[in-house]
């Protein structure tokens, strides 16, 4: 069974995506598959009852999606190709796909463990990659394997410990660290209220704890604006320790801007 959030998340997810197109097909057939649907329902559990960190499931990698196909699409209304267009192999809806299958898919390797999950995830999303993309009609063999190639990319990339080099796996980077709203840390959170002692992950679940809302909207001077809203200034550790990294060894970098509120009141520009 779905939670509401899930649900309320994929119709947005849908909203984004041009219906008619192969991203759209993608994104349904995505959303229905059993299998994927077992294994971010398994990686949770492993994530935050084994592990003590904040919600790596199926939650979370909507969330991811729909962030980062948020940005794809401000992008594109600014006239800025993405790498697939600009080396011209490809089409905006070809990234579309490739962005839609790495955020969607990203963190599968959590079903096994955190060391290395990016990797984990690609072993395991390869496979259900080329099953979905035999799927859609109309797609070629040279086109399922650049988007396949392209959103492989952007799982192994999403920790920020491996140089990417395309647009497109830049933006899962991004997208990923901002889901941190305090809804992500709800369920370890109250998990660790019993008395525990300190745990590795606890950290993440404050901080977290602490982000009311993330808006990514169209910039002032650049194409995409993140602010962060939060309560209080615990809530920079996540903007410091995970978003700026990941924001820094993206190649969509020079086409963000970032600024933290606090309280409503205090402005913070980092970018």
């Amino acid at each position: 069974m779905k939670s509401p959030k899930e649900l309320t998340l994929e119709r947005r997810l849908l909203r984004i995506l041009e219906e008619g197109s192969h991203s759209h097909a993608l994104a349904q057939t995505l959303i229905a598959d059993e299998e994927i649907q077992n294994i971010q329902d398994y990686g949770n559990n492993v994530s935050i009852k084994r592990l003590g960190f904040n919600d790596h499931g199926p939650v979370h990698m909507r969330q991811v999606a729909i962030n980062a196909l948020t940005m794809l699409r401000l992008l594109h209304q600014a006239g800025i190709p993405m790498s697939l267009e600009k080396e011209q192999v490809g089409t905006y809806d070809d990234s579309a796909c490739a962005v839609l299958l790495a955020s969607f898919l990203h963190d599968l390797g959590m079903s096994i463990g955190r060391q290395d999950h990016e990797l984990m995830s690609a072993i395991i999303a390869r496979p259900i990659i080329r099953r979905l993309l035999e799927s859609l009609e109309g797609l070629d063999a040279r086109r399922r394997t650049m988007i396949e190639c392209m959103a492989l990319e952007g799982i192994v990339g999403h920790m920020a410990t491996r140089r990417i080099h395309s647009l497109e796996a830049g933006l899962i980077l991004i997208a990923d660290g901002c889901d941190m709203e305090k809804g992500r840390a709800r369920i370890p959170l109250a998990i660790s209220l019993g008395g525990q002692e300190a745990h590795y992950g606890d950290i993440h679940k404050y901080s977290a704890n602490s982000i009311e809302h993330v808006e990514i909207d169209k910039g002032q001077t650049k194409p995409i604006r993140i602010t962060v809203h939060m309560s209080s200034e615990v809530g920079c550790f996540q903007i410091e320790e995970v978003l700026i990294p990941k924001i820094n060894m993206s190649p969509s970098k020079p086409f963000v801007e970032l600024v933290a509120l606090v309280g409503g009141e205090s402005e913070r520009h980092y970018l």
